[in-house]
């Protein structure tokens, strides 16, 4: 049980759990948390970017990547893609598995929450004002600014030897919270197809009550946002040799 793929698997299993687990906390009726706002929203993703990547860390995937477009994004930079599909797997059932067991600890609480839309809202994104080519957009401006910046934490220019032992994690956290408070208002920052994908199929697969739709027409959004900033940044990277 050591390995990049099961690291990659249990690391984005507790990065959605916790994710979307603030978005229950905050969003439906009867928790203690409830209407927390934003900022615990933001802050909550952040630790649970900061839990995902150590888990991952720990069960053997070091780069701790978590998110289809950061892989995409190492594969541009190196060459090689040849580890695209087996880390896109890990990835996308460790989202789902998260979200069935954040839907699964709340169980008591949805059938208590009466707008379908605020629970899909819980699983995965959806634009504030929905305008496809702006959409894409946002997603691919914040999914390029986390690669980015994630890489320039590690780079020489900051650091000889990198950030000291423990510490990456916790910058990446505050790269990932600097996102959602500066450019999460418009599309939710799923900055990840995989933590958006992965909850979506099990909003539409679970029998949760009063859940309405999933909202497929917007899912490509994400996707294709997400992949493309991993892309772009990956080359603007592969030519800066940070």
């Amino acid at each position: 049980m050591h390995s990049v793929w099961v690291g990659e698997y249990m690391g984005t299993l507790v990065l959605v759990l916790l994710g979307n687990g603030v978005g229950a906390n905050v969003t439906l009726r009867k928790s203690f948390a409830a209407d927390a706002g934003w900022m615990v929203i933001t802050t909550g993703w952040a630790l649970a970017v900061l839990c995902g990547v150590l888990v991952a860390q720990a069960f053997g995937s070091s780069g701790a990547n978590l998110n289809p477009a950061i892989t995409l994004a190492s594969a541009v930079m190196s060459g090689d893609f040849s580890q695209l599909a087996s880390l896109w797997s890990a990835q996308l059932l460790g989202a789902m598995s998260g979200s069935a067991l954040m839907a699964l600890h709340f169980a008591p609480h949805w059938k208590e929450t009466p707008d379908p839309a605020a629970k899909l809202g819980i699983f995965c994104t959806n634009a504030a004002i929905r305008s496809p080519l702006f959409n894409i957009l946002s997603e691919v401006v914040g999914t390029a600014v986390l690669v980015v910046v994630a890489n320039a934490i590690g780079s020489k220019g900051v650091s000889a030897t990198g950030p000291a032992a423990g510490v990456g994690p916790w910058l990446v956290a505050s790269l990932v919270w600097g996102i959602g408070l500066s450019l999460g208002g418009t599309t939710g920052y799923a900055i990840n197809p995989a933590r958006d994908l992965g909850p979506r199929l099990v909003h539409a697969l679970l029998p949760i009550p009063g859940k309405g739709g999933s909202n497929w027409s917007y899912a490509p959004i994400p996707i294709v946002g997400g992949l493309l900033g991993g892309a772009l940044a990956g080359v603007l990277l592969r030519f800066a040799h940070l």
